[in-house]
This record gives structure tokens, sequence and C-alpha cells, in this order.
């Protein structure tokens, strides 16, 4: 039974390890450009406190190739799901040939496990494989930027996307067998990982535990990397040192705890003050933000979090689609 889904799977399967290896490839080789400039910036600096210039600019240099990277690998386990997972069921029962298999004394749960271990297993193996190579390749980016924490990285590094893999997989097998239909199958495995990937980081991630209150001296270096400052004293892009995520922001305050966008001295700065003097303009007034985050030491809880709730949808799929495929009819 196995060897059998090896051969009705093998075609896909070879073209996505033929994929793997082509990403593997280039990871391979932009993974040791980023060590080799990381490991020579550092040895042209005195320390590392006064390096902060030139690892910015490598930061930089390598950013957008960091950025597409894991975007595409947010892509992977939803396309495996769909082109892997969706059609393994419906195409066995379009074309009616599971009865063969199950008149040799296959049972139907024992053909649909067969179908969810091997193709699951290889489709779990790709993605930690694409995501073991990014990590790597990325490290020292990652480490520059201390921003593990935002949406893009954390759902492509180390063990989340195992977690959805798994999940997307067992998706789209759950779908083709209650849908029977692959085309079907494949647009609802689409959309609802499309969903869970949009619902998680924005409304469930945020509450693993509790965020924690702090108040963040805004000086001129955190000012100048802000994505926004709005016309009275609202703010985006706040990055904190030390790597934690940010999950929620006051507008600027005095050193009274008062907003200061209505102040006079405010709409000075914004009015008067060239984009680049904008930051030393508004640090002169003591400001700070009110914030709530979740510390940068709750990382690897958050990735083990993440991975056992998809691993845990996952299995309560596969234990629905086991119980589904006993009692219907096919």
């Amino acid at each position: 039974m196995i060897w059998l889904t090896w051969r009705q799977f093998r075609a896909q399967a070879l073209i996505g390890l033929a994929a793997l290896l082509l990403v593997a490839g280039y990871l391979a080789w932009l993974g040791i450009q980023v060590h080799d400039d990381y490991r020579d910036t550092l040895a042209h600096c005195a320390d590392r406190a006064s390096c902060a210039g030139p690892l910015g600019a490598l930061a930089n240099r390598y950013g957008t190739a960091v950025d597409l990277l894991g975007y595409l690998l947010l892509l992977v386990p939803g396309l495996l799901g769909v082109f892997w997972g969706a059609p393994l069921v419906p195409r066995e029962l379009e074309a009616g040939t599971q009865r063969l298999v199950w008149n040799q004394s296959v049972t139907r749960r024992r053909w649909l496990a067969v179908k969810l271990a091997v193709p699951g297993a290889l489709a779990v193996a790709v993605t930690g494989a694409y995501s073991l190579l990014l990590s790597w390749a990325t490290g020292p980016v990652t480490g520059i930027l201390s921003d593990r924490f935002e949406p893009v990285l954390f759902a492509s590094r180390n063990l989340a996307p195992l977690g959805y893999a798994a999940f997307a997989f067992v998706l789209g097998t759950a779908c083709g067998l209650l849908l029977r239909r692959t085309v079907p199958a494949m647009a609802a495995t689409l959309v609802a990982f499309a969903v869970l990937q949009v619902l998680v980081p924005t409304v469930l991630r945020p509450h693993y535990q509790a965020p924690v209150r702090a108040s963040v001296p805004l000086t001129a270096p955190l000012i100048g990397g802000l994505s926004m400052i709005g016309t009275y004293g609202d703010i985006a892009g706040l990055r904190v040192p030390g790597g934690p995520w940010v999950v929620s922001t006051s507008a600027i305050l005095g050193p009274d705890g008062h907003e200061v966008g209505h102040t006079s001295w405010f709409q000075n700065c914004m009015n008067n003050s060239s984009m680049a003097d904008l930051p030393a303009c508004l640090a002169q007034g003591n400001v700070h933000v009110d914030i709530t985050e979740q510390p940068a030491d709750r990382y690897w809880g958050f990735q083990w979090t993440e991975t056992s709730i998809f691993t845990a949808l996952a299995a309560l799929l596969a234990l629905a689609s086991f119980r589904l495929i006993g009692r219907r009819s096919i």
C-alpha cells in the first residue's frame, strides 16, 4: 500500500523536491554571502556598539531578498495543501480506483492512513528543510534587525512552518474527502488556509500570553526609525531595543503623561523641521510612549505554542476524516 501510494504520488513529489533543490541552492549561496559579509563588517568595527551603521547597511542590502524568501515560505504550506493534499483522495474517487484496493483486504481507514502518512510526512519534511535553510541563511540579518516577532518572519522561520505544513496537507485531504471533487477541494483548502493565516497573527497570537505594559523614551534614533508620525502624535513602526513584539502603542506623550499632539512646540517641530531634523526636534521634548509588548524571551514559547495549535488542528481533521470515511458510502 505504501509503495502504491508512492507511485501515485511520485510526480508531485519529484516536482516539489526539484523546486526545493533550486531554492536550497540559492539559499546556500545567499547564506554564505550574508555570513561572510557579516563577519567582514564586524571585523572592521572596534566593537558591536560602533557597528550599528555598517550593520544597518548590511541588513538593507539583503532586505529585499530576505523578505521575498520569507513570503515564499509563507506560501509553501498552503501550496502543498492545495496541490498535494486536496487532489489526493478525489483523484481516486473520481476514477473509482479506490474500490480495487478495498477489495484486496485493505480497509478504508488503512487506505486513508497511508494516504495521509506518506505524502504528509514528505510535505512536513520539505517545509522543514526550507525553514531550516532560510533561518540559517538570513540569521545575521534577523539578528541585526531584532524583529523575529514580525508576522512574516515569525511564520517563516524555525518551528512554525512545520505546524502549518501538517495542517495544510491534512486540511487539503479532508476537503477532498468531504467534497469528492478535485477543483472544489483545492479552492476550499486555499481559502480556509489563507483565512487562518490572517486571523492567527492578528487575533490569536497576541494573546498566547498576557502582554506586558512598558514606557519607552523616544530618542532621536527611535523616532527616526518610525514608519509613521501622525499630525497629532500618532505613531507606527516602533522598534524597541532588545526585539520585543510591540502589540500596541499610545500616541506621543510628554513628561506629564499627556498627549503632545496639539501642543505648540510639537506642531512647530512637525511644520518647520525637515525630515532629517524632525527626530532631534521631537526628542528635545523628553517624550515617550506607553506600549504593550510581548518580551523577546517569549519567542520560542510562542513558536512552540503556534506549532502545537496547528498540529492539534491537523490531528483533529485527521480524526474527523477517519470517522467520515468509515461512515460514508463512497
